[in-house]
């Protein structure tokens, strides 16, 4: 396939291999790379095994030798998982066959990936192949792996010096909107034991005559973490009602949620109204439950209004029973108002809470939040970029953590901008891109490259 000739239909075979976080990016890498070649680019592949599954980086750029400077348009091949089959309704139950009908707004392609973010890659790419003259400051295209698994593939760019960037276009769908800023990211775990009385109790309540147990369920409104005020928590419900029970009774169950990082649509909770135990794990969660409103109050302090909501976040998203603790899973989200050292006061306050309990709290993955100022050069040429070719120009924020906060980390200048709709788009069934708006990413991305590279 010729990347110009044969767009669309390279976009289709994009969809059709499966880049979720159980497949790996290895297929899909290999066919980028051979579409690199084909336009002329020297290819380098880069090969990791992440969690057992075989993951790979491309990296293309016009010349065999990394330069001393060149500019960075990354984006990430890999997706979520699909989800049901059945929900994808525009693409015959199978997210992975490419379909494309005709809307109000034109040919629009449907599948797993269409947005988020696989197609943007090979406007990058084509807009590569179609810019002619010579490289002033060379281009390098790299399409990573792991976004869905804490980004292991742009920390593995950076630390083997694989590039040298003082400036990145992340891939994201922003609906072609610039974005400057981006919020920090912090997922948690935290483990809450059962008391040595409370484990005997649960272990012997099915083998007596008289055990009997009471259950309610909890309905809220799922949402991405990065757009709580599109959700309801059905687990902030649960605790807020297993709170105000009274003290002594037994926690059989207490489940909620389906990923830490989605704000869960239910949960059900399960007590034995025995009481008299002298502690027990619903006293413990109180506890807890109250270092985080503390912590919370004190976002208020934090404000960032380019942000929607303004302030950082917290989502309890997972809650898991086991035999000897329950296991909560969640994030915190922040503007990058938020200093380094506030963010580690408040996990220190919310740390001290889990062990004064004797409870484990862990932190597994951080990114810091990012800003890259409106007057940087390549924000000012991306905008006039835009404007050129009719787009809004406008800079704003997202919420949603990506490469750009990796990349921030290490001094590189970011702005994040992609075809397609986010919110209520990607991590959805149906997923899509309107045609006409790959065709705008290429046109944006070739003005750059002729305004910076060139």
């Amino acid at each position: 396939m010729n990347i110009s000739n044969d767009f669309v239909e390279c976009c289709r075979k994009f969809v059709e291999l499966d880049s979720t976080p159980a497949n790996g990016t290895v297929e899909i890498a290999a066919f980028a790379a051979e579409l690199c070649r084909k336009a002329g680019l020297h290819v380098e592949v880069q090969s990791e095994a992440h969690n057992g599954v075989e993951q790979a980086n491309v990296i293309a750029r016009p010349m065999a030798l990394r330069p001393q400077r060149e500019l960075l348009l990354q984006t990430h091949l890999d997706t979520a998982d699909p989800g049901a089959y059945g929900l994808w309704t525009k693409t015959g139950a199978n997210p992975y066959n490419a379909s494309i009908f005709t809307e109000k707004d034109g040919e629009v392609l449907y599948g797993l990936g269409a947005a988020d973010t696989k197609l943007d890659f090979l406007c990058k790419l084509r807009a590569i192949a179609e810019t002619k003259g010579t490289w002033r400051l060379p281009p390098v295209l790299v399409g990573t792996f792991g976004e869905e698994l804490g980004m292991p593939g742009a920390v593995k760019l950076i630390r083997k010096k694989q590039i040298a960037v003082e400036m990145a276009l992340v891939g994201e769908p922003t609906n072609m909107k610039l974005v400057g800023a981006g919020k920090g990211f912090a997922a948690v775990e935290i483990e809450i034991p059962f008391s040595e009385e409370e484990k005997e109790y649960r272990a012997q309540h099915d083998l007596s005559d008289g055990s009997s147990t009471q259950s309610r369920i909890f309905i809220g409104k799922s949402a991405h973490s990065s757009s709580p005020q599109f959700g309801d928590s059905a687990i902030a419900k649960m605790l807020d009602y297993l709170t105000k029970l009274p003290d002594g009774l037994v926690v059989m169950e207490i489940e909620g949620g389906t990923s830490f990082n989605t704000i869960p649509g239910s949960a059900v909770l399960e007590i034995d109204m025995v009481g008299g135990l002298r502690e027990t794990i619903g006293t413990k969660i109180g506890k807890i439950l109250a270092a985080v409103h503390r912590v919370e109050e004190e976002f208020k302090k934090c404000p960032d209004p380019q942000f929607t909501p303004a302030e950082p976040t917290m989502n309890i998203g997972l809650v898991r029973t086991f035999e000897d603790f329950v296991k909560f899973s969640g994030c915190c989200r922040m503007p990058p108002t938020v200093t380094h050292e506030t963010y580690e006061g408040w996990m220190a306050s919310l740390r001290a809470a889990c062990e004064s309990v004797g409870g484990i709290f862990r932190i597994t993955e951080y990114k810091q939040p990012f800003r890259t100022s409106n007057e940087h050069d390549l924000a000012r040429i991306c905008r006039a970029t835009l404007k050129s070719i009719g787009l809004d120009s406008a800079p704003t924020a997202q919420s949603v953590a990506n490469e750009a906060n990796v990349f921030n980390r290490f001094g590189i200048a970011c702005l994040v901008i992609g075809p397609g709709q986010g919110v209520g788009n990607s991590h959805a069934p149906n997923e899509h891109v309107r045609i006409e708006q790959l065709h705008e990413a290429t046109r944006f991305y070739r003005g750059v490259l002729e305004r910076v590279c060139l």
